[in-house]
C-alpha cells in the first residue's frame, strides 16, 4: 500500500512577506493521517485553521492566498510546492501573520526544513485525484491568450510555456517539462526562484506591494540583464519557477495529482480556475489508492532524495 506522510518532529523558521514585509514565524508540525495540510492562523485571538481546498483559494493576484472567514494567508504556493515535490499529505503549518515568508524566493528553503524534520509514513493509504479525461480553461485571444490543461496520465508531468518579451528572458528556456516520477524535485525545480522587473518592483512598491522582495529572494531584472550578483541558478530558472508555482498552486485541491498538466502563459488564477473546472465536470476525476507499489507510478513511493 501507498501510504500517507507527515513529519516526524517539527521544524521552524523565521522570515519577512514578500508582499507585506512583516515579520513571520513559521512552524511545521506533523499531522494525523487523513488531516491534509492546514494553516493555522496562531496570532489571532482564536487561532483559525485554513484547510487546503481549491474552494479556499480567494485571491490570485501576484500570489495564491487561501481564507477560512476572515482570516487568510498570501503567497502559499512555494511552501505547497515544496510539499507537492516531498509528497507530504498531512501537516500543521503555523503561522503567526497573514503571509508565508519568502526566504529565498524559491522552495528550496521548505524542502530543507520539512526534510530536517524527517518524513514519516502513516498507516493509511495515499489518496490520488485521478484525472479520467481532459479539462482545459482558456482566456484571452491571439497575443492575450493563455490556457491550462489537466489530461489523464499514469503518474504526474508538468509542462509549461512561458513567453516574455525581455532579451534576458527570450535568451534562456522558455518551455520546460518535468516529471515528478523522477525523483529530482529537489535538483531540478526547488530552488528556481520568483523573478521581477524593476519597473514592476517599483510600482508594487508604490502600492504598498512588494515590501520584502530584493536581491536576496528574487531574481530582479532591468531592460538588459540580470541585477544578482550570482546571476542566475539554471539556464531556464524563468520557466521553471513558473513549474514550481504550478505545482504548489495545484495542491491546494488537497490530493497528488495523477495527470499531465500543461499551460501556456498560465499564472495563479487560472491555474485554481483549472482546478475548480476538473472538479464541477462529472466523471473528470475520481480518488484512487494503490495497493501495491507495482501497481503505482513509478517513483511514487520513494521519498525525494535529501540535498
Amino acid at each position: 500500500m501507498l501510504q500517507q506522510r507527515t513529519l516526524k518532529s517539527i521544524s521552524r523558521a523565521v522570515g519577512v512577506g514578500l508582499h507585506s514585509g512583516q515579520r513571520v514565524e513559521l512552524t511545521l508540525r506533523p499531522a494525523p493521517a487523513d488531516t491534509g495540510i492546514v494553516f493555522r492562523r496562531v496570532d489571532l485571538p482564536e487561532p483559525v485553521d485554513i484547510p487546503m481546498r481549491a474552494e479556499a483559494v480567494t485571491d490570485t493576484r501576484l500570489a495564491s492566498t487561501v481564507s477560512n472567514g476572515g482570516a487568510k494567508v498570501q503567497t502559499v504556493e512555494h511552501i505547497m510546492s515544496a510539499c507537492a515535490g516531498l509528497g507530504i499529505d498531512n501537516l500543521y503549518i503555523d503561522i503567526t501573520a497573514d503571509e508565508v515568508p519568502i526566504l529565498d524566493g524559491s522552495a528550496s528553503s521548505f524542502v530543507f526544513l520539512l526534510q530536517s524534520a524527517g518524513i514519516e509514513f502513516q498507516k493509511a493509504p495515499r489518496r490520488f485525484l485521478k484525472v479520467l479525461r481532459p479539462v482545459e480553461v482558456r482566456e484571452g485571444e491571439g497575443d492575450q491568450l493563455k490556457w491550462a490543461r489537466l489530461e489523464p496520465y499514469h503518474g504526474y508531468k508538468l509542462s509549461f510555456e512561458i513567453d516574455f518579451d525581455h532579451r534576458v528572458v527570450s535568451a534562456t528556456g522558455q518551455r520546460f517539462e518535468f516529471d515528478l516520477g523522477s525523483g529530482q524535485y529537489n535538483r531540478d525545480i526547488a530552488r528556481a526562484r520568483t523573478f521581477g522587473f524593476t519597473k514592476e518592483v517599483e510600482y508594487m512598491r508604490s502600492k504598498g506591494l512588494a515590501l520584502g522582495g530584493g536581491l536576496d529572494n528574487a531574481i530582479v531584472m532591468d531592460d538588459t540583464k540580470v541585477l544578482n550578483a550570482g546571476g542566475l541558478r539554471y539556464d531556464d530558472e524563468f520557466v521553471k519557477h513558473k513549474i514550481l508555482d504550478a505545482m504548489g498552486d495545484l495542491y491546494i485541491v488537497g490530493h497528488p495529482l495523477l495527470a499531465a498538466y500543461s499551460a501556456f502563459r498560465s499564472g495563479h488564477a487560472l491555474n485554481n480556475k483549472l482546478l475548480r473546472e476538473l472538479l464541477a465536470q462529472p466523471g473528470a476525476c475520481e480518488l484512487v489508492t494503490f495497493e501495491s507499489e507495482r501497481a503505482a507510478p513509478r517513483g511514487f513511493n520513494e521519498i525525494a532524495r535529501a540535498w
